[in-house]
């Protein structure tokens, strides 16, 4: 099948002033956002989807993006959420047949501006180098003052607090109503692969919008919580280490998953901080330190947990480290049924090596209803 075909110029202006020229494809317009790359060489429908890259440009680093469609169900989400996408090269034809659309269809019914053409290989070097920037897409013939305007006016994502701008506005359940495990859900950004995981475990879920109180969720007579992904700077969430510090306060089971992991950390005093480039990819090597044993991970994240600051830390260990730079993956309290980690487990997309933490965080409920 083949898709729309459109050569029309679009430029990408990065804010140290690098400009690159390329072709539309996708919406028309200008957007912006914070750049980043994901290795990735799949997956990319449930990576748009994926509410963690709200206000941010994607850079898909595989060679070519869009080659199998879109298809209704590959979603984490209900809309796309990355703000602008640039590519290498695209595929204007696609040959699964079960896809709903094209991709460019997709991307023009969601509004999203793309532009593709761009020697992504050397973009990507430049951002590993200079680090995550703004930047803005633009498919409008203006100058290149105009362009740094328009620059001018994207929020930086240090110091940004986004999740409650996207979190459900209502609460909602999954599973079946008479499972004998509840789990409250504080939803930042929650991918519907994560809720899917613990569905399919046995779980009764209650989803809450992110600034409901402990009380409210206690509405649900939950066994455990779970702190969920999402945008943003974790250190503009007051209001969530609060809740995440109620909920520890409970002793019952908690899981926190990539923006979840952070907000564990800061109820327990420990810092986070912006990275230089992030994780992004479903490739990455993590070691659990609990086992010894090495897992390949889905990861989707520009902040993450300062290393001094878990050392300085009596009630915290860390259980799982990232292989390439020694980066904090996972940590749990040592006194209180609590653990997280910085990466995604559901993958979607990516290995499932990592699954086994939502078997984990349900056998945690059930040694506490032992209790």
């Amino acid at each position: 099948m083949t898709a729309i075909q459109n050569n029309d110029p679009a430029w990408l202006l990065l804010k140290d002033g690098t400009l690159f020229k390329g072709k539309s494809f996708g919406a028309k317009g200008t957007a912006g956002g914070e750049i980043c790359f994901n290795t990735g060489m799949t997956g990319y429908q449930e990576v748009f989807t994926d509410p963690s890259y709200t206000g941010q440009v994607l850079i898909m680093n595989n060679a070519y993006v869009g080659n199998y469609g879109v298809k209704n169900e590959d979603v984490e989400s209900d809309s796309v959420k990355i703000s602008g996408l640039i590519c290498k090269n695209i595929s204007h034809r696609y040959s699964r047949m079960t896809a709903n659309d094209s991709l460019e269809q997709y991307l023009i019914k969601n509004n999203i501006i793309a532009i593709y053409d761009v020697d992504t290989r050397a973009l990507v070097q430049h951002i590993r180098s200079k680090g995550a920037m703004n930047c803005i897409i633009t498919t409008n013939e203006v100058s290149e003052a105009e362009m740094n305007e328009a620059l001018a006016k994207v929020p930086d994502m240090d110091g940004l607090e986004l999740s409650s701008q996207i979190s459900t506005k209502e609460a909602y359940t999954a599973g079946a109503p008479d499972a004998d495990i509840r789990i409250a859900v504080l939803d930042y950004g929650v991918k519907k692969h994560i809720l899917q995981c613990m569905v399919d475990r046995g779980a009764y879920i209650k989803v809450f919008p992110a600034k409901t109180t402990l009380e409210e969720m206690n509405t649900f007579d939950p066994h455990g919580y779970f702190v969920s992904n999402g945008p943003g700077d974790p250190a503009s969430m007051e209001y969530a280490v609060q809740i995440v510090k109620s909920i520890v306060d409970t002793n019952k089971p908690l899981f926190g998953i990539c923006l979840g992991h952070q907000l564990l950390a800061r109820a327990n005093g420990i810092n986070t901080f912006k990275m230089h480039h992030g994780h992004r990819g479903l490739n990455h090597p993590v070691k659990n330190l609990i086992t010894g044993k090495a897992e390949i991970t889905t990861q989707n994240h520009g902040f993450g947990v300062d290393p001094e600051a878990v050392k300085q830390c009596q009630e915290v260990e860390v259980t799982h480290l990232n292989l390439n730079d020694g980066s904090i993956e996972g940590i749990r309290m040592i006194n209180k049924p609590a653990f997280s980690v910085q990466y995604h487990p559901e993958s979607t997309p990516g290995p499932h090596d990592s699954r086994y933490l939502f078997d984990d965080f349900i056998q945690l409920i059930r040694n506490y209803q032992a209790i």
